[in-house]
């Protein structure tokens, strides 16, 4: 297992998937570091709903990509060179990018913290699956993928409680093969404010 530090810096978003299936052992670790992540007041209020269903996110993935509207790229800003996204890439139909698992988080509806609450779950589940050699990326506003008679059907035959909505999505597979590990960007400087201590 890698040190947490070298994780951290190695890991990745990865929008090019290979079509295998994650494991299913390697999907419960990395559900149990997303059910052990912080939540304000220890609420635990996000619901993790798993999908496999190719279809399924297939639909989903294009009803995203449908009502996204995201400020496209240009030659000097990017989102991504390798792993485009479809802020990079027009021809790109499905938000999430043919992955084969995809975790839409719910969480309550009139929570203050509930983005957040998420947003901590995410991260652990990113980090574990980097551990692990499966790649993930984390897609934001996941309430619109649901923004059509067919998603509003399978939040109903998920059973999503009606005072819940979907914060985000996070996506799981294993990177595309030849594909090399995505560059870093170089880090900004001058991001870290020290006051007192061994500042100087």
């Amino acid at each position: 297992m890698p040190d947490i530090f070298e994780t951290i810096a190695h890991r990745r978003s990865i929008r090019r998937f290979s079509e295998k299936q994650i494991e299913e052992a390697h999907l419960q670790q990395i559900m149990q570091a997303g059910l052990y992540a912080p939540s304000a007041g220890g609420r635990q209020g996000v619901i993790f709903a798993v999908c496999q269903d190719k279809a399924v996110n297939k639909r989903l993935g294009r009803i995203k990509r449908a009502n996204s509207h995201p400020h496209m790229a240009t030659t000097t800003s990017y989102v991504s060179r390798e792993q485009p996204s479809i802020a990079d890439d027009a021809k790109i139909t499905n938000a999430f990018y043919d992955a084969p698992t995809v975790i839409t988080m719910f969480a309550p509806k009139d929570f203050l913290f509930s983005k957040e609450d998420c947003a901590l779950a995410a991260e652990n589940m990113m980090l574990a699956a980097d551990a692990l050699g499966i790649g993930s990326c984390y897609i934001g506003q996941g309430w619109e993928a649901f923004a059509d008679p067919f998603g509003q059907e399978i939040l109903k035959q998920w059973n999503v409680p009606t005072d819940r909505y979907a914060v985000m999505q996070l996506l799981l597979g294993y990177p595309r093969e030849g594909d090399p590990h995505p560059t870093p960007k170089p880090r900004k400087e001058g991001r870290v404010i020290r006051i007192g201590g061994a500042a100087k």
